[in-house]
């Protein structure tokens, strides 16, 4: 069949809009969460956790983890309710983390420093998912990939407790393994057109905010050089 004929298979579908225009709106959300939280008590969580950096990764990590499992549960046993607590840890976990960095920031330049990272993550979605979409081949050692890179950014992490140099290597592992499951998030989204589009959405946005609170760490290093 053409392209004109078989549009579902080949450009960009209502599908792949719902599982976006969701990823976006979910991500948005935590946006806001972050800008609200760093005004509470709840910014200064970082600084408890991150005082054993291992710790810190640990316990988000976690808490990521569980929420995923737990809203894939509710998706898949068709609960609702299940599936909101899932996202509720979710947003808590990602708005949490991303307003204790924020909170380095003064209160005047933190919605010019979230407007920058969501300007620069958007740009490494468009190029991740560009490259996606021009490659007819399967992206499932990006999934591999990404499994490995956050393996290696814990283990890399661990040793930096100890000794302090190794936890950039372990930041960057970690980056890295957001980028590669993004790239993998959206190759799923692109050929396992008959999977849910709840969980393609979950999945999705996971990816996109674990992009984001890296790169918000990266923007606030600029600013704080400036």
């Amino acid at each position: 069949m053409s392209t004109f004929e078989t549009p579902q298979e080949t450009g960009f579908s209502s599908r792949e809009a719902r599982i976006i225009g969701g990823a976006s709106a979910l991500m948005a959300i935590n946006v806001l969460l972050m800008y609200v939280f760093v005004v509470t008590p709840l910014a200064a969580i970082n600084n408890y956790l991150f005082a054993v950096p291992i710790i810190g990764v640990l316990v988000y990590g976690a808490a990521i983890m569980g929420g995923e499992m737990i809203a894939e549960r509710g998706v898949k046993g068709d609960n609702v309710g299940i599936a909101v607590v899932g996202l509720l840890i979710l947003q808590l976990a990602f708005g949490i983390f991303g307003s204790g960095i924020l909170s380095i920031a003064p209160r005047e330049s933190q919605l010019m420093i979230l407007g920058v990272t969501a300007i620069v993550v958007a740009a490494l979605t468009a190029v991740i998912s560009g490259y996606v979409y021009a490659r007819s081949k399967t992206f499932e050692s990006w999934g591999t990939g990404a499994n490995y890179s956050f393996i290696g950014g814990v283990v890399a992490i661990a040793i930096g407790t100890v000794f302090q140099p190794v936890l950039l290597i372990g930041f960057l592992l970690i980056f890295l393994g957001f980028l590669l499951r993004l790239g993998w998030e959206v190759w799923r989204v692109r050929d396992e057109r008959s999977a849910s589009v709840a969980l393609q959405t979950i999945g999705v946005y996971i990816a996109v905010a674990g992009v984001f609170v890296h790169v918000l760490q990266l923007v606030l290093r600029v600013v704080a050089r400036r």
